[in-house]
């Protein structure tokens, strides 16, 4: 190799080394290896050699285009790794500091209740059932008593799935947990006590409604139950909830298609920041004799009461929170205080 290959060589060594970073280097690089750089020239000048002279001289370019290129990625790889010293030295860890420990979830004021609920009823010996959120028309509805024409199965009150299901019947998302009495009562033979918490769905949304809201449906059927039973298991299970005998009940009479009589029942507390208010907490009543023929009974042989609660309503009034919204904002300053 020449002299002035040699000295090509140094010059590029020599300017690799002072470019500070990689941008740098890159225009550098143009000056020896580019389309007008320095080698490049060289290599475009062999067209003018001819035979041994051409091949010799071709070779001797091609080293030192190899040593100039060994001596580009050298100087990458000193540059990228410099930046990555760097990048480690900003974001050194003390190991010596404490750790951070891993936050912890807490349970929903609503699952809270959810689960308080289910204590309670399955102390007194009732089961409880779980279903699907998606129902068909026939056991939403129908079986329950609401004829075909009923307000509810209105598209303003009622999300629709845009299926059947293998019967042929519409699809939709359940708009109580009532379904639940159907499905359990068909499965179980008398006596039947059970309740079914859970997720409903109707088209309603305000400052006192949710779309999503959950719900505890309960049914006790068998030849010996009364209204007073209802009335009996209800304000024990209200006193158990609240833990205080300071409240009072009563059942005004009201309209259900699926019970007959039905009855709203209010609760007014006898001491504290509610006193003296009635409050409306659950909706009930003595089974339809139609929805118990729907069960596959006999209604001239069993009898029974059902009620169905909301589960927002009963958190809402033992914690003393004035708006549904604050359970689905996901506001953790909000929920902490339930997980103290």
């Amino acid at each position: 190799m020449d002299s002035s290959l040699d000295e090509l060589i140094a010059q590029a060594r020599a300017r690799f080394a002072q470019a500070g970073d990689a941008a740098t280097l890159e225009n550098e690089k143009a000056a020896f290896l580019g389309k007008q750089g320095s080698l490049t020239a060289l290599l475009k000048g062999l067209a003018a050699l001819q035979g041994e002279e051409k091949r010799t001289r071709g070779a001797q370019i091609n080293q030192a285009k190899q040593q100039v290129e060994s001596l580009l990625n050298a100087r990458r790889a000193e540059l990228a790794q410099a930046v990555l010293d760097q990048r480690l030295a900003a974001e050194t860890i003390d190991v010596t500091l404490p750790g951070r420990g891993r936050g912890t979830g807490g349970i929903h004021p609503v699952i809270r209740t959810w689960q308080r609920v289910e204590q309670i009823f399955r102390s007194i010996g009732f089961d409880v059932a779980d279903g699907p959120e998606i129902e068909n028309d026939w056991t939403n509805f129908t079986a329950l008593n609401n004829p075909e024409n009923h307000p509810a199965r209105s598209m303003q009150d009622t999300f629709y799935v845009d299926m059947k299901d293998a019967d042929g019947l519409p699809l939709v998302l359940r708009t109580h947990t009532s379904p639940m009495q159907v499905r359990y009562a068909r499965m179980h033979k008398p006596p039947i006590k059970v309740i079914a918490p859970g997720r409903t769905y109707r088209v309603d949304s305000d400052a006192t409604h949710s779309p999503m809201f959950h719900q505890v449906e309960g049914l006790w059927i068998a030849e010996d139950i009364s209204f007073a039973d209802l009335k009996g298991v209800y304000t024990n299970f209200l006193r158990a909830f609240f833990e205080t005998d300071d409240l009072t009940l009563r059942f005004r009479p009201s309209f259900f298609p699926f019970t007959e009589p039905s009855a709203e029942i209010d609760m007014m507390f006898t001491s504290g920041p509610n006193q003296g208010r009635w409050l409306e907490i659950s909706g009930s009543g003595q089974v339809h004799p139609q929805v118990v023929r729907n069960f596959g009974l006999d209604p001239e042989r069993y009898i029974g009461f059902a009620f169905g609660s909301g589960l927002e309503r009963l958190t809402m009034l033992r914690y003393g929170v004035d708006d549904l919204r604050q359970f689905f904002e996901g506001d953790l300053r909000f929920l902490r205080q339930f997980n103290d």
